[in-house]
């Protein structure tokens, strides 16, 4: 088997949820999708994908990247089976958890917390650094398993959280640049130097819609 030295891994958001909608904190609650205002979104990103064959398939465990998978592989045969993986959950919020920004403002707490970027947990949750650490041991045992199988292409379904993280580490974009919409995520690009998994590029999914000559 050739040595694998290039990976496309497509990381993208699940859809619609009705907390999304709401904007509260949804984290690690296992909120469904909002259907079917959730569909044009879900389909948007089913055409995207539409003809791209995925060596591996990752996802986290909660239901709404699970439904969000779902709906991208329907009239997909063969192919990998999904993993569905715990690590790639949404950061956990703690007690923000099922709460939006009006009911937390006045927290000094809470300010604390937006200051820091994630950096400080939230009262009976996670920092960005523990998201990251889990990220970090995926990310190992998937660059591992690329090498070992010769993968070339990878999807990924999780959370706004992951991606984030993933795009400021990979891209080195600030906290508040690395948010994706709904249903719409990245491409990334590893090329292998120097035993070094190094991202190369990264563009958007779907790609964004051509302005009018």
């Amino acid at each position: 088997m050739a040595v694998a030295d290039r990976l496309e891994l497509v990381v993208v958001r699940h859809g619609l949820t009705a907390w999304n909608r709401e904007r509260r904190y949804q984290g690690q609650r296992d909120i469904p999708l909002l259907l079917p205002e959730a569909r044009s979104g879900l389909d948007r990103l089913r055409e995207a994908l539409h003809g791209e064959r995925f060596d591996a398939v990752h996802a986290s465990d909660l239901m709404r990247c699970r439904q969000t998978l779902a709906h991208v592989l329907v009239g997909r045969r063969g192919g990998a089976a999904p993993r569905f993986d715990a690590r790639l959950r949404e950061l956990d919020f703690g007690e923000y958890e099922g709460k939006c920004y009006g009911e937390l403002r006045a927290l000094p707490g809470y300010r604390a917390w937006i200051d820091s970027q994630g950096e400080q947990a939230p009262p009976g949750g996670e920092s960005t650094q523990g998201l990251r650490t889990r990220l970090d041991d995926w990310l190992g045992e998937l660059f591992a398993e690329v090498e070992a199988q010769g993968l070339e292409r990878v999807l990924v379904v999780t959370h706004g959280g992951v991606i984030r993280e993933l795009r400021r580490h990979f891209e080195e974009i600030d906290f508040w640049e690395g948010s994706v919409g709904q249903a719409e995520g990245r491409r990334l690009t590893f090329v292998q130097r120097l035993g070094e998994w190094q991202c190369s590029s990264s563009s958007a999914v779907p790609a964004p819609a051509s302005t009018p000559q």
